[in-house]
């Protein structure tokens, strides 16, 4: 029986200086559920939380809070998930430098073996200032693909910066995917980001045209099959996931990126679905475990009912401008108590306003994801106080 809470509500800023009073909901009876699923391959994205007392400041080598950082990974292990670690949730390319990175991908590799759950790390070239030439970029995803693999973690080719700065077309990517993937040991998750992720990435596969951009991907991934163990797609259009799964070759996963709609795609059509490798499961990752344990037993109804309230507030989350969304997450982690302070390296704490956390906290009421709602209504109403948003 879950206690309830002794406080019965919350007052709330909206636009214009108005306030609302919203009541708090108990948190979800949501059960643990270690071991994966048997019908769905799914990785949370997890952020990395910031040491209160370290100099995080923009430009500043990261200082992280390793207790709080690997707890929260214990916690996503517990509820079925495998970690995507030092993605861009982790604030790579925002903030996460070489040096914490390695760091982190060891010490989440050793936990994940420990654990006996799965783990995949991004590998790209942000360790290496400006590049030259495609063969550069070759030398500097060959050293972090060998890092990665030397800890035991499955690899996740992340999309480069320099490599979209530097190729004339999609040769260029097709030589530069083709060498790596030559060269791994096992078979790695190809990660395509969209511009709205990251603005530098605009044109990736060698064209802005996204049909033409998926055709090069495709060539690809035919080529080296065997090398692949499935695609991560984060363009946030559920129509080009749907016709891209159906022509993947058989064997090859793609793992939805797409926190916008994410449920009818892991539900999948009745003939194709989607696995998932999900930023927004790091908010919402005790329902969504509960939604994809109904999912294994064929309870369609009860997955739709339990995947559903999480919508809303995956959606706010993500909103444009969408590479914040990794401020919410940090935010809804303090708020549950898995870190001490609301802060992140590089200072991308102020990344989104007192409105926009404040309906967050809203929507995570109402999907019942806040685990105490005492100490979240308590540490909401402190920080709005300590922003000047006072009643």
């Amino acid at each position: 029986m879950i206690a309830p809470t002794t406080t019965d509500s919350i007052a709330l800023p909206a636009a214009g200086g108005a306030w609302r009073t919203v009541r708090l909901s108990a948190p979800g009876e949501w059960v643990e559920h270690p071991g994966g699923f048997a019908d769905r391959e799914v990785f949370a994205a997890a952020h990395v939380a910031a040491d209160p007392l370290g100099d995080n400041v923009p430009g500043a080598p990261a200082s992280i809070d390793w207790d709080a950082t690997l707890a929260f990974r214990r916690d996503l292990f517990r509820y079925g998930f495998g970690v995507a670690e030092a993605m861009d949730t982790a604030q790579r390319n925002m903030g996460l430098d070489w040096a914490a990175v390695q760091q982190l991908v060891r010490r989440s590799a050793d936990q994940a073996a420990a654990c006996g759950a799965r783990i995949a790390s991004g590998a790209g070239t942000d360790h290496r200032g400006a590049l030259e030439s495609v063969a550069d970029v070759v030398d500097a995803y060959s050293e972090q693909v060998a890092f990665v693999e030397s800890t035991g973690s499955e690899v996740i080719l992340m999309a480069s910066r320099q490599l979209a700065a530097i190729a004339t077309g999609p040769d260029d990517y097709l030589h530069v995917y083709g060498r790596i993937l030559e060269q791994v040991s096992r078979p790695v998750i190809l990660h395509w980001l969209g511009d709205v992720f990251d603005p530098q990435l605009r044109g990736y596969w060698g064209d802005t045209d996204i049909a033409a951009a998926t055709e090069t991907f495709l060539s690809l991934i035919g080529q080296h099959q065997g090398k692949v163990d499935g695609v991560k797609v984060s363009l946030l259009s559920a129509e080009h996931e749907i016709s891209l799964r159906r022509r993947l070759p058989s064997g090859v996963r793609l793992y939805t990126g797409d926190d916008f709609n994410y449920p009818e795609l892991i539900r999948g059509d009745g003939s194709h679905h989607s696995d998932a490798l999900l930023g927004a499961f790091a908010a919402v990752a005790p329902a969504a475990s509960t939604a994809l344990a109904a999912l294994d037993n064929g309870d369609l109804e009860a997955y739709d009912k339990v995947m559903a309230p999480t919508l809303p507030l995956s959606r706010h989350l993500f909103e444009a401008p969408t590479y914040h969304y990794k401020a919410g997450i940090a935010f809804l982690a303090w708020l549950n108590g898995q870190q001490p302070g609301y802060s992140m390296v590089a200072g991308l704490q102020s990344a989104r306003g007192p409105l926009h956390l404040s309906t967050l906290f809203e929507l995570a009421n109402e999907a019942r994801l806040l685990r105490d709602p005492d100490l979240a209504a308590a540490r909401m109403t402190a920080w709005l106080e300590v922003q000047g948003v006072q009643r």
